[in-house]
Protein backbone atom coordinates (compact mmCIF):
# COMPACT_ATOMS: atom_id res chain seq x y z
CA UNK A 1 0.00 0.00 0.00
CA UNK A 2 1.28 3.92 -0.76
CA UNK A 3 -0.05 6.89 0.78
CA UNK A 4 0.62 10.46 -0.56
CA UNK A 5 1.23 13.62 2.14
CA UNK A 6 0.84 16.48 0.52
CA UNK A 7 2.83 19.09 2.24
CA UNK A 8 2.81 23.46 1.53
CA UNK A 9 5.38 25.05 -0.14
CA UNK A 10 3.73 28.51 0.68
CA UNK A 11 6.79 30.16 3.76
CA UNK A 12 5.18 33.54 4.35
CA UNK A 13 3.25 34.38 7.56
CA UNK A 14 0.88 36.74 5.82
CA UNK A 15 2.02 40.93 6.12
CA UNK A 16 3.99 40.25 9.35
CA UNK A 17 7.24 39.42 7.88
CA UNK A 18 7.55 36.13 9.75
CA UNK A 19 8.04 33.09 8.00
CA UNK A 20 5.68 30.07 8.33
CA UNK A 21 5.12 26.27 6.69
CA UNK A 22 4.36 23.14 7.41
CA UNK A 23 4.51 21.97 11.16
CA UNK A 24 7.45 19.54 11.64
CA UNK A 25 5.25 17.21 14.59
CA UNK A 26 2.28 16.75 11.87
CA UNK A 27 4.31 15.60 9.34
CA UNK A 28 7.02 13.69 11.23
CA UNK A 29 4.56 11.57 13.64
CA UNK A 30 2.64 10.33 10.71
CA UNK A 31 5.40 9.77 8.94
CA UNK A 32 7.01 7.32 11.25
CA UNK A 33 2.88 5.51 11.89
CA UNK A 34 3.05 4.75 8.23
CA UNK A 35 6.51 3.55 8.01
CA UNK A 36 6.65 1.57 10.87
CA UNK A 37 3.45 -0.06 9.32
CA UNK A 38 5.12 -1.09 6.49
CA UNK A 39 3.61 1.17 3.89
CA UNK A 40 5.34 2.98 0.88
CA UNK A 41 5.13 6.79 1.94
CA UNK A 42 5.39 9.17 -1.39
CA UNK A 43 5.84 13.03 -0.26
CA UNK A 44 4.20 15.64 -2.74
CA UNK A 45 3.79 19.86 -2.84
CA UNK A 46 3.04 22.39 -5.60
CA UNK A 47 6.20 23.56 -6.00
CA UNK A 48 8.07 20.78 -5.31
CA UNK A 49 11.60 20.00 -4.12
CA UNK A 50 12.49 20.96 0.55
CA UNK A 51 8.89 22.33 1.56
CA UNK A 52 9.67 25.51 4.04
CA UNK A 53 9.49 24.34 7.84
CA UNK A 54 7.39 26.17 10.48
CA UNK A 55 10.01 27.33 12.13
CA UNK A 56 8.29 28.03 15.43
CA UNK A 57 7.37 23.76 14.93
CA UNK A 58 11.42 23.91 15.17
CA UNK A 59 11.57 25.48 18.30
CA UNK A 60 12.58 23.17 21.44
CA UNK A 61 9.37 23.11 23.25
CA UNK A 62 7.56 22.07 19.92
CA UNK A 63 9.86 18.61 19.96
CA UNK A 64 8.20 15.68 20.44
CA UNK A 65 9.84 12.22 20.33
CA UNK A 66 9.06 11.69 16.40
CA UNK A 67 10.90 15.26 15.78
CA UNK A 68 13.95 14.28 17.82
CA UNK A 69 13.57 10.94 15.80
CA UNK A 70 13.51 12.56 12.10
CA UNK A 71 16.53 14.58 13.17
CA UNK A 72 18.33 11.34 13.25
CA UNK A 73 16.86 9.66 10.31
CA UNK A 74 18.25 10.54 7.14
CA UNK A 75 16.35 8.85 4.28
CA UNK A 76 13.49 11.13 6.06
CA UNK A 77 15.24 14.11 5.49
CA UNK A 78 16.38 13.04 2.00
CA UNK A 79 12.60 12.06 1.43
CA UNK A 80 11.31 15.74 2.55
CA UNK A 81 13.78 17.30 0.53
CA UNK A 82 12.64 16.10 -2.74
CA UNK A 83 9.18 16.25 -2.52
CA UNK A 84 7.48 15.84 -6.35
CA UNK A 85 5.24 18.49 -7.53
CA UNK A 86 1.70 17.68 -7.36
CA UNK A 87 1.15 18.18 -11.12
CA UNK A 88 3.17 15.15 -11.62
CA UNK A 89 1.02 12.99 -8.81
CA UNK A 90 -1.56 10.95 -10.56
CA UNK A 91 -3.75 9.81 -7.61
CA UNK A 92 -4.56 6.46 -9.35
CA UNK A 93 -1.35 5.28 -7.35
CA UNK A 94 -2.04 5.68 -4.02
CA UNK A 95 -4.41 4.04 -1.53
CA UNK A 96 -4.64 7.64 0.72
CA UNK A 97 -3.84 10.48 1.24
CA UNK A 98 -2.85 12.51 4.43
CA UNK A 99 -2.50 16.39 4.75
CA UNK A 100 0.65 17.67 7.81
CA UNK A 101 -1.17 20.93 8.83
CA UNK A 102 0.95 24.40 9.42
CA UNK A 103 -0.30 27.91 8.44
CA UNK A 104 1.41 27.50 4.86
CA UNK A 105 -1.57 24.92 3.96
CA UNK A 106 -4.17 27.84 4.11
CA UNK A 107 -2.77 30.10 1.63
CA UNK A 108 -1.89 27.61 -0.99
CA UNK A 109 -2.74 24.29 -0.41
CA UNK A 110 -6.81 25.45 0.45
CA UNK A 111 -6.71 27.35 -3.04
CA UNK A 112 -4.28 25.00 -5.17
CA UNK A 113 -6.68 23.79 -7.67
CA UNK A 114 -4.50 20.45 -8.55
CA UNK A 115 -4.72 19.41 -4.29
CA UNK A 116 -8.64 20.42 -4.60
CA UNK A 117 -9.11 18.13 -7.80
CA UNK A 118 -6.57 15.48 -5.92
CA UNK A 119 -8.96 15.32 -2.67
CA UNK A 120 -11.99 15.34 -5.11
CA UNK A 121 -10.80 12.14 -6.94
CA UNK A 122 -9.64 10.03 -3.95
CA UNK A 123 -13.32 11.00 -2.20
CA UNK A 124 -15.29 9.91 -5.09
CA UNK A 125 -13.41 6.93 -5.50
CA UNK A 126 -13.89 6.37 -1.64
CA UNK A 127 -10.52 6.46 -0.95
CA UNK A 128 -9.24 7.49 2.75
CA UNK A 129 -8.37 11.54 2.97
CA UNK A 130 -7.07 13.08 6.48
CA UNK A 131 -6.21 16.51 7.37
CA UNK A 132 -4.46 17.69 10.91
CA UNK A 133 -4.62 21.03 12.68
CA UNK A 134 -4.71 23.73 9.72
CA UNK A 135 -4.72 21.75 6.87
CA UNK A 136 -8.74 20.46 6.86
CA UNK A 137 -8.72 23.83 5.80
CA UNK A 138 -7.44 22.63 2.34
CA UNK A 139 -11.52 21.29 2.28
CA UNK A 140 -13.04 23.90 2.31
CA UNK A 141 -13.37 24.15 -2.03
CA UNK A 142 -13.73 20.28 -2.09
CA UNK A 143 -17.25 19.28 -3.71
CA UNK A 144 -18.60 15.51 -3.49
CA UNK A 145 -19.14 14.29 -7.19
CA UNK A 146 -22.55 15.69 -6.95
CA UNK A 147 -21.61 18.91 -6.36
CA UNK A 148 -22.31 19.59 -2.97
CA UNK A 149 -19.20 21.07 -0.42
CA UNK A 150 -17.56 17.96 0.49
CA UNK A 151 -17.50 18.35 4.17
CA UNK A 152 -21.45 19.28 4.19
CA UNK A 153 -22.83 17.30 6.90
CA UNK A 154 -20.12 15.28 7.85
CA UNK A 155 -18.41 15.42 11.11
CA UNK A 156 -15.21 17.20 11.11
CA UNK A 157 -12.28 18.83 13.52
CA UNK A 158 -9.39 20.99 12.50
CA UNK A 159 -7.56 24.27 14.76
CA UNK A 160 -9.79 25.68 16.51
CA UNK A 161 -10.84 29.69 16.26
CA UNK A 162 -10.13 29.61 20.22
CA UNK A 163 -6.47 27.76 19.47
CA UNK A 164 -5.87 30.65 16.47
CA UNK A 165 -6.98 33.37 19.01
CA UNK A 166 -4.12 31.73 21.61
CA UNK A 167 -1.46 31.87 18.85
CA UNK A 168 -2.52 35.52 17.99
CA UNK A 169 -2.90 35.01 14.10
CA UNK A 170 -6.66 35.15 14.36
CA UNK A 171 -6.29 38.86 11.98
CA UNK A 172 -2.99 36.89 10.28
CA UNK A 173 -4.70 33.84 8.27
CA UNK A 174 -6.45 34.12 5.33
CA UNK A 175 -9.38 32.28 7.42
CA UNK A 176 -9.88 30.65 10.08
CA UNK A 177 -10.43 26.67 9.82
CA UNK A 178 -13.13 26.17 12.19
CA UNK A 179 -15.04 28.84 10.63
CA UNK A 180 -14.43 27.76 7.03
CA UNK A 181 -15.18 24.09 7.67
CA UNK A 182 -18.62 25.42 9.24
CA UNK A 183 -19.65 27.50 6.34
CA UNK A 184 -19.32 24.45 3.91
CA UNK A 185 -21.71 22.62 5.95
CA UNK A 186 -19.23 20.40 8.48
CA UNK A 187 -20.74 19.66 11.73
CA UNK A 188 -17.21 20.87 13.56
CA UNK A 189 -16.34 18.74 16.99
CA UNK A 190 -13.72 19.71 19.39
CA UNK A 191 -11.99 19.24 22.55
CA UNK A 192 -10.32 21.50 24.91
CA UNK A 193 -7.48 23.85 23.42
CA UNK A 194 -4.54 21.43 22.34
CA UNK A 195 -6.05 17.77 23.22
CA UNK A 196 -6.52 14.97 21.41
CA UNK A 197 -9.46 14.95 19.12
CA UNK A 198 -9.76 13.07 15.84
CA UNK A 199 -12.47 12.74 14.03
CA UNK A 200 -13.78 9.92 11.28
CA UNK A 201 -16.75 10.06 9.37
CA UNK A 202 -16.80 7.65 6.43
CA UNK A 203 -13.42 7.94 5.07
CA UNK A 204 -12.29 11.21 6.25
CA UNK A 205 -10.62 11.86 8.62
CA UNK A 206 -9.86 15.21 10.52
CA UNK A 207 -7.06 15.64 13.63
CA UNK A 208 -7.56 19.37 15.89
CA UNK A 209 -4.25 20.01 16.41
CA UNK A 210 -0.71 18.50 16.12
CA UNK A 211 -1.20 16.47 19.63
CA UNK A 212 -3.66 14.75 16.94
CA UNK A 213 -1.41 14.03 14.55
CA UNK A 214 -0.50 10.72 15.31
CA UNK A 215 -3.91 9.50 15.97
CA UNK A 216 -5.11 10.76 12.57
CA UNK A 217 -2.54 8.74 10.58
CA UNK A 218 -3.37 5.70 13.21
CA UNK A 219 -6.83 6.15 12.04
CA UNK A 220 -5.86 6.26 8.39
CA UNK A 221 -4.76 3.19 8.85
CA UNK A 222 -7.44 1.05 10.31
CA UNK A 223 -9.41 2.36 6.78
CA UNK A 224 -6.86 0.79 4.62
CA UNK A 225 -7.14 -2.30 7.02
CA UNK A 226 -11.02 -2.67 6.70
Amino acid sequence: MAILMVLTSHDTLGDTGKKTGFWLEEFAAPWYVFQDAGLEVVLASPAGGQPPLDPKSDEPDSQTQDTERFRKDEKAQQALANTLPLSRISASDYDAVFYPGGHGPLWDLAENPISIALIEKYWAQGKPVAAVCHAPGVLRHTHKPDGSPLVQGKRVTGFTNTEEEAVGLTKVVPFLVEDALKQAGGQFERTDDWGVYVVTDGHLVTGQNPASSTAAAQELLKLLHR
